[in-house]
């Protein structure tokens, strides 16, 4: 038995998710959750996040977000620059500390995470 984890990349797509609830402070649609920690020992917060169709603010971020986007489609807008980008499945998306802006979920997003 090996004491890392490993998770093929066709795997992620199916990995059995918790489901969450409306995502907290949404103001438009019904981003409902789902999530799978992982590597629960490990110093920060780490594992797979999906959310249906919604969106909701981020103001001052208190935290670092590594995330690899897997499947969908979502517009991220920043505060600062008002610039909207949209995020599809192979985008990779660091949100540093301090972040203000807006997640827009149009489809089913799936990603896997890093918080710290």
């Amino acid at each position: 038995m090996t004491s890392f984890t490993i998770i093929k990349s066709a795997d992620i797509q199916a990995l059995p998710l918790n489901p969450g609830g409306q995502r907290a402070g949404a103001d438009k649609g019904d981003p409902q959750i789902a999530t799978q920690p992982l590597a629960l020992a490990a110093t920060g917060n780490l594992g797979v996040w999906e959310c249906a169709p919604g969106g909701w603010p981020v103001v001052n971020r208190a935290d670092t977000e590594f995330t690899y986007i897997i499947s969908g489609q979502a517009l991220l807008t920043d505060d600062a620059s008002g610039e909207v980008v949209e995020i599809t499945g192979g985008d990779l998306v660091v949100l540093p500390p301090g972040w203000s802006g807006r997640w827009d979920v149009l489809k089913t997003v799936r990603k896997v995470y890093a918080i710290y």
